[in-house]
């Protein structure tokens, strides 16, 4: 696959490590106006960096795009005069819909959205995907892509700002939780280091439990927790304070927020 990814910031970047840590590509143009930040990305056998984003499109076949969303209209019409029927463009940008897209660039084109997090970095997105009409019949290419970056799952656009927020947003409120119980560990007498390589390790078993069991959390914890022991006494202790309640707040507050800049 001829890939470029038009926008090499955080995201663009991480999508980059994924693909060139799972040689994901035939070749790899990546984009950006200040190539100086990414210029050891040219080091990588097949990789290309460059400041012009006609030479990256011209070069490629599927387009990923990972700027910000005051950007993306610009980008779609400076290449729009580039794009064959070949091209498969597929979206990372938060809140710029399928319909404008179209708007710009035409209804023949493959359009793709994703929404993956920086998790895929390492091969352990959780991507979300959705496509215009004539986009179903590629993508099976995004798929490809993203499954060799963690999981996808296709959903209806009208579910892609609740999925930022969990998939994207969320890896942000796993982070807190991971600090809050290395934080936790540290006043129990653990050093910093192995305080947070055991609640790190404890938050991947934890999830991996739930993957390869298909279990809901509350069997496992079940196994976890004996009368009057204190697994149930630290839990209950958690969600007098709230836990749960803070949680689904934030989640909820994200999406509030999410969709005011998306009507803006």
């Amino acid at each position: 696959m001829k890939i470029a990814i038009i926008g090499a910031g955080n995201l663009g970047i991480s999508i980059a490590k994924g693909l060139i840590f799972s040689n994901a590509f035939t070749t790899l143009y990546l984009s950006k106006r200040k190539v100086e930040d990414i210029q050891d990305y040219s080091e990588y056998s097949k990789v290309t960096v460059t400041s012009d984003n006609l030479e990256a499109v011209r070069n490629s076949d599927i387009l990923i795009f990972a700027v910000q969303p005051t950007q993306f209209e610009k980008i779609l019409k400076e290449i729009k005069g580039e794009l064959t029927d070949k091209h498969v463009l597929i979206s990372t940008v938060t809140g710029f819909k399928i319909p404008r897209m179209e708007s710009i660039v035409g209804e023949e084109h493959f359009i793709i959205r994703s929404m993956p997090n920086t998790a895929i970095a390492v091969g352990k997105s959780m991507t979300c995907l959705c496509s215009n009409e004539i986009g179903q019949k590629r993508i099976a290419i995004a798929e490809a892509i993203f499954n060799r970056l963690g999981n996808s799952i296709i959903i209806p656009e009208n579910k892609m700002q609740a999925a930022t927020v969990i998939c994207a947003s969320g890896v942000a409120f796993w982070m807190r939780l991971i600090r809050a119980t290395t934080q936790g560990a540290v006043q129990l007498g653990f050093d910093a280091k192995d305080a947070q390589e055991l609640s790190m390790q404890t938050c991947l078993g934890a999830a991996s439990l739930l993957i390869e069991s298909g279990k809901h959390p509350e069997e496992e914890i079940d196994k976890v927790t004996t009368p009057r022991g204190c697994t149930i006494e630290g839990l209950n202790e958690m969600e007098h304070n709230g836990l749960s309640s803070s949680l689904i707040k934030g989640i909820q507050a994200s999406f509030k927020k999410i969709n005011n800049i998306s009507d803006q």
